[in-house]
């Protein structure tokens, strides 16, 4: 059964680093916040605003949002840990362009936020609740919304040789998702990296923080036989927390990414009501 009450963090909690596209240092603050307000945003020290799929403004390798007239990357890992964690509201202040990757998956966010503990609040958790089945598609790339009882993943990719097909299923519940989920690392081909530094990503990218493949395999030891399905599973609870909204629902993906998650999150989000329990049923 899940959390029915909204949560938030017991203290606040500080991560800092480098960005994996840009390799910029930044620094990002989780703070507690009132029952009601969801996830806030803000940079630089600027105005707090409302963190949502709304916000975003690019999908490509990763979740960009825009705050303001400031943009930060790569969200979605950081975001993952909240979700996955059971964190519904939260103030989010960032200094730097980029999230930082520490050691490219959600693990340290997820620790950290055990460490500063989750409070539970006295209104009941906004949900979204899927009452009937909805699908987006891009081409080959594939995402259905079914309904459920919580939130739950199954999750298909079928990669170029050596990664090829990998399948991961899961409901994703604080103590599953940050022991079998969180620590999923990003990945890559290593034919690819000098082709994306050429385009001014993976700049902070190294060993230490991400898997790369070569024509013979992982170039560096696997967390998981499947680490890379287990890291897109991370990537889309990340872009699912950008519902507004506790997602009450079974995602089935195959091969999805972040735009047709951007893509499936905003038309969901159009089925929001105002009360604390709302349903899709597109």
């Amino acid at each position: 059964m899940p959390q029915q009450y909204q949560t938030t963090l017991q203290r606040d909690v500080t991560f800092e680093g480098v960005g994996l596209h840009t390799g910029a240092h930044s620094r990002v603050v989780l703070a507690p916040a009132p029952q009601g307000t969801g996830l806030r945003i803000r940079v630089g020290g600027g105005a707090f605003r409302p963190l949502t799929a709304e916000t975003v403004v690019e999908t490509v390798r990763a979740t960009t949002i825009a705050v303001g007239e400031q943009r930060v990357s790569t969200v979605e890992h950081l975001l993952s840990a909240v979700l996955g964690m059971g964190v519904d509201n939260l103030a989010i202040s960032v200094d730097g362009p980029e999230i930082p990757v520490l050691d490219g998956s959600a693990k340290v966010f997820a620790e950290g936020i055990a460490e500063a503990g989750v409070l539970p609040q006295s209104a009941p958790r906004r949900r979204l609740v899927a009452i009937a089945p909805v699908y987006y598609r891009d081409g080959d790339r594939l995402l259905i919304v079914l309904p459920a009882a919580s939130f739950r993943v199954r999750f298909t990719v079928d990669f170029e040789q050596p990664v090829g097909s990998q399948y991961f299923a899961a409901e994703i519940e604080p103590e599953f998702y940050r022991r079998e989920v969180a620590p999923a690392r990003t990945f890559g081909w290593l034919h690819e990296v000098e082709a994306l530094r050429e385009r001014g990503l993976a700049q902070g990218g190294t060993l230490d923080n991400a898997v790369v493949y070569d024509k013979n395999g992982p170039v560096n030891e696997l967390r998981f036989p499947e680490e890379a399905v287990r890291h897109k599973v991370l990537d889309l609870v990340g872009d699912f927390a950008l519902l507004g909204a506790y997602p009450q629902c079974e995602v089935v993906s195959f091969k999805s990414g972040h735009k047709l998650h951007a893509l499936a999150v905003a038309d969901l989000r159009r089925t929001l009501t105002s009360e604390d329990s709302a349903v899709a049923n597109t």
